[in-house]
C-alpha cells in the first residue's frame, strides 16, 4: 500500500492560479491542452479550469477554447466573446435551452466569457480567442443552420439541404425516434447526408461564416451516425462522438491557421488517455487518446479529482437538475489514497515513465460523476479504473468542492438516451 508521505512528496502547492507555474512548464510549446472535470457540475473545477485557461491564452497566446458543448450554442457565444456590438456572453449563455443546460449556462462560465470578451477587445479581430462547441447532438439546431445558411447564400445546394431536411422530418424531430426507427426500416437518411454535407463543403467559401456552415453540416452528418448507432449495444456511438469531437479540433486547428494552439473542456472520461482505463478493452477510444496518438508530445492531458462535496446533476436523463452531496470516496479508490495525505489541493505533474514514484502506475478505481448521478451507488458505481500516470500528463486535487451555480433551471425537453459511462 502506498504510504501517504510518499503521495505528498511528489503534490506541489495549489492555492492560487500563480501555483499553475510548475503546469505552464509543463505544457511548453505545446499546442493542445485538454483540461478535464470530474463531473459537469462542480465550482472548483470550473474555476481552476478557467484559471488555468487563462494564463494559457495570456502567456502562450492560446487562440480557441473547444468544448463538450453543440456548435450552434456556443457558436452564439463565440460571436458574443469575438465581434464587437454582439450580445453579452451572460445572454449567449443564458440561451442554452437544450438539456444539461448547467453545464455551460453558469456563474462561472459567464464569468470567464465575459474576461474572454474583455481580453478579446485588446487584441487585433485576426488574433481574437474564439469558443466553439466540439460535441455532436445537436441535429436538429444544425440542420436549421445550414438551411438557413443555403437560402441566403447557397441556392444551388438548397435542394440537397432540403432532401436531407425531408428525410429526417419524416421521422419526427426526435433523434432518438431517429434512431429506434432504423433497428426496423432498411434505409437510412445516411445517404442525404452525406450529400448534403459534400455539397455544402465544396461550395461554402473559406470565411468564418462558411467555416460555421461546414461545421454545422459535419454535425448532422456525424449525429445521424450517432444516433442510428446509440440503439445498438457496444461502444460504437461512444466512439462515434468522440472521434467526432477529435475531427472537429483538427477542423479548428485548419481553420485559425498553422502554428495555433488550442485548449479542449470536457469530462475526465474524454480527455483522459482511455487505454490507462477499462474503457480500452471494452473497444472503446476518447478524445484524450486520440489527441495523443494524432498530435504525441503536442498535446497534455490534465485531470482533475475531489473526495467529497456538492454537485450539480440529475437522477435521470431529462430531470430536473439539483444540488447532490458527493460522500466521501469509497475505499481504495485514488480519491481515498489522495484523501489520506491531509491535502485539502494540491497539484500532480506527472512524471516521465521510468523516473516516478510507483502510484502513478498502480491500477485504482477514479470517480466520474456524470450529468446523471446516484450518490447512493458508490459502492458499485461511479468510478473508472485508472493508472493514473498513464491517464494524465498532470492531475489537480481538491479535497472538497463546491456546487456549480446554474444560470436557471432546466426547461422541459424530450428525453434522449443517455451516453456511457453515467451520462458524461
Amino acid at each position: 500500500m502506498t504510504a501517504p508521505g510518499e503521495i505528498r512528496r511528489s503534490a506541489l502547492p495549489l492555492a492560487a492560479p500563480d501555483d499553475l507555474d510548475p503546469l505552464l512548464e509543463r505544457v511548453g510549446d505545446a499546442r493542445y491542452v485538454l483540461i478535464g472535470e470530474a463531473s459537469h457540475g462542480t465550482h472548483d473545477f470550473y474555476s481552476w479550469r478557467a484559471a488555468l485557461t487563462r494564463r494559457l491564452i495570456e502567456e502562450k497566446d492560446f487562440r480557441f477554447v473547444g468544448v463538450e458543448g453543440d456548435w450552434p450554442d456556443c457558436d452564439r457565444v463565440h460571436r458574443s466573446v469575438t465581434q464587437t456590438g454582439a450580445e453579452s456572453p451572460y445572454d449567449a449563455l443564458y440561451g442554452f435551452a437544450r438539456w444539461p443546460t448547467f453545464m455551460w449556462a453558469s456563474e462561472e462560465v459567464v464569468d470567464f466569457c465575459r474576461w474572454l470578451r474583455r481580453w478579446n477587445e485588446s487584441r487585433p479581430e485576426e488574433r481574437r480567442c474564439g469558443f466553439h462547441g466540439l460535441d455532436v447532438y445537436s441535429l436538429w439546431d444544425s440542420l436549421r443552420a445550414v438551411r438557413r445558411y443555403a437560402t441566403r447564400h447557397l441556392p444551388e445546394q438548397l435542394d440537397t439541404v432540403l432532401d436531407a431536411l425531408h428525410c429526417l422530418e419524416a421521422y419526427g424531430h426526435d433523434p432518438q425516434q431517429y434512431g429506434l426507427a432504423m433497428r426496423l426500416l432498411p434505409d437510412s437518411c445516411e445517404k442525404e447526408v452525406v450529400d448534403m454535407l459534400s455539397a455544402v463543403s465544396a461550395a461554402a467559401p473559406e470565411d468564418e461564416g462558411g467555416f460555421a456552415v461546414r461545421q454545422n453540416a459535419e454535425v448532422v452528418a456525424g449525429a445521424e451516425e450517432y444516433y442510428r448507432a446509440m440503439v445498438r449495444s457496444g461502444p460504437e456511438s461512444w466512439n462515434v462522438r468522440d472521434i467526432h469531437m477529435a475531427d472537429t479540433l483538427d477542423r479548428l486547428t485548419d481553420f485559425y491557421g498553422d502554428g495555433v494552439r488550442g485548449v479542449v473542456w470536457a469530462h475526465n472520461t474524454h480527455i483522459g488517455d482511455a487505454r490507462a482505463t477499462d474503457m480500452a478493452a471494452a473497444g472503446m477510444t476518447n478524445l484524450g487518446q486520440l489527441a495523443r496518438e494524432r498530435y504525441g508530445d503536442d498535446a497534455v492531458l490534465v485531470g482533475f479529482g475531489t473526495y467529497q462535496g456538492a454537485v450539480v446533476a440529475a437522477e435521470r436523463w431529462g430531470a430536473p437538475s439539483q444540488v447532490m452531496r458527493v460522500p466521501p470516496a469509497r475505499p481504495a479508490s485514488l480519491e481515498s489514497l489522495l484523501h489520506a495525505t491531509g491535502l485539502e489541493r494540491a497539484l500532480f505533474v506527472v512524471p516521465p515513465a521510468g523516473d516516478r514514484p510507483d502510484w502513478y502506475d498502480r491500477p485504482m478505481s477514479h470517480r466520474a460523476v456524470g450529468v446523471v448521478y446516484h450518490p447512493d451507488r458508490e459502492r458499485w458505481g461511479n468510478y473508472v479504473p485508472t493508472v493514473l500516470g498513464r491517464r494524465y500528463d498532470a492531475f489537480l486535487w481538491l479535497d472538497r468542492s463546491e456546487a456549480l451555480h446554474p444560470l436557471h433551471g432546466e426547461p422541459p425537453e424530450d428525453e434522449e438516451l443517455e451516453t456511457f459511462p453515467a451520462a458524461v
